[in-house]
């Protein structure tokens, strides 16, 4: 008796719903995701287990590199304008329209004031070369850090002060940032740290 053949047919899956799906996925990452700023020095940064997390808005950060540079950054252009023209009034100095314009799309700062002016007429990949060895200056003879977050303060009230170093940065560019920090009245921050597994801590 021979074999009755059933007639073969292509297979045919519906990918409209799993588009759909992907549109929505693609969408909600695109409208939720926060860009990381670039950072002027690669910073790797202690251990801890503390898992309290800070703001994401009214922060003024605070990144010390592993040679002692200190840069900042503010996380509103209406914040860094306004507060670069502060600083400019202390040490006598002001800035054109192109120079704020620019100013404030920095994803960090540090380099003398007296150099800012020079450092704003650079092109993009010129600045990235020269700002990691240049740093604000924390000493106490030109110190000043403590004249940027003094106006930063005076600028925003709410800003939520953030402290990322390296594991490797020198005990006393640290102590000179707190003490600078204190002399603000400034005690309480944010130190930002990696997260450590604790039962391997205990070993």
């Amino acid at each position: 008796m021979s074999k009755v053949k059933v007639a073969r047919k292509s297979t045919r899956i519906d990918m409209t719903a799993m588009s759909d799906v992907t549109v929505l996925l693609l969408t909600f990452f695109m409208l939720t995701s926060t860009f990381v700023r670039k950072e002027p020095v690669q910073v790797t940064t202690p251990g801890s287990v503390s898992e309290i997390k800070i703001p994401e808005t009214n922060i003024l950060s605070i990144l010390i590199g592993p040679k002692g540079k200190v840069f900042m950054s503010m996380d509103k252009q209406g914040d860094m304008v306004e507060t670069l023209t502060k600083v400019g009034k202390d040490y006598g100095l002001t800035f054109t329209s192109e120079e704020l314009k620019k100013f404030k799309v920095l994803s960090a700062f540090g380099v003398p004031i007296k150099n800012m002016k020079a450092y704003l007429a650079m092109k993009a990949e010129e600045q990235d070369k020269v700002l990691a060895s240049l740093g604000i200056p924390t000493d106490s003879v030109d110190n000043q850090f403590k004249d940027w977050v003094k106006n930063a303060r005076a600028t925003n009230p709410d800003f939520r002060i953030a402290i990322k170093a390296d594991q490797n940065t020198p005990y006393k560019v640290i102590k000179n940032v707190m003490a600078s920090l204190q002399d603000l009245r400034e005690n309480r921050y944010n130190l930002i740290t990696s997260l450590k597994n604790e039962t391997a801590n205990k070993k």
